[in-house]
């Protein structure tokens, strides 16, 4: 067994650990990614926020609660399909990119 080492009572190749080994830090990456995506995520709802209560209130004054909460959400909306397309068509490209060098 000079290939092999045992991990918790289970006998596991060299080529297993660092498959788990890549697994883990692929899935780290992943959480990271995702955590700094939410405070992006946030501090762009804080700015968005922002901008709407200090310059559109302050135009509108009969009912612009709903009128501000109206435009925020066209604006996040827009802006969530926009880097959605362009995230979907940066993978697009990277798919023909890999089709094309097999």
């Amino acid at each position: 067994m000079e290939n092999k080492e045992k991990v918790r009572g289970i006998i596991k190749t060299k080529k297993e650990i660092k498959q788990y080994q890549l697994a883990i830090l692929k899935q780290m990456l992943t959480l990271a990614t995702s955590g700094f995506g939410l405070v992006a995520a946030l501090a762009w709802n804080e700015f968005i926020r922002t901008v709407v209560n200090d310059y559109i209130r302050t135009k509108i004054s009969i009912g612009s609660g709903i009128i501000s909460l109206a435009i925020y959400a066209v604006i996040v909306t827009a802006i969530a399909v926009f880097i959605t397309l362009q995230l979907s068509r940066a993978v697009e490209r990277l798919g023909e990119k890999k089709k094309v060098k097999k």
